[in-house]
């Protein structure tokens, strides 16, 4: 398994959405339930500012050659090391051999 080791920016957030099932009654009334075991799954908001051509290439050939298929590991900010996969990321030329990568990582839960 791959392992993702660049820092990204100060500022990195998170977001959680609890995976749970909901059933809706009449008048109103609803029932929930935990969807599974792992309950809460992060999303990482990830910003790579002001980085060399080589470096933005490298993070982006890494994202690509996973292709959001392919789960890999990553330390978060908390010291946190668990899964995830990116689906999504953008590249932004800011100047000469100068960019900003942008990506979302998503946790997954796999053995």
């Amino acid at each position: 398994m791959a392992t993702f080791t660049y820092t990204p920016d100060n500022g990195a957030s998170y977001t959680i959405k609890p995976n749970v099932r909901v059933s809706k009654f009449g008048d109103g009334y609803e029932q929930r339930a935990g969807n599974g075991i792992n309950l809460n799954p992060k999303v990482w908001t990830l910003k790579f500012s002001m980085r060399v051509d080589a470096e933005a290439l490298a993070i982006t050939s890494f994202l690509e050659a996973q292709a959001g298929l392919t789960s890999f590991t990553w330390t978060d900010i908390n010291g946190s090391t668990n899964k995830y996969v990116c689906r999504t990321w953008t590249v932004v030329k800011d100047h000469y051999n100068l960019n900003t990568v942008s990506a979302s990582f998503e946790q997954v839960f796999e053995p």
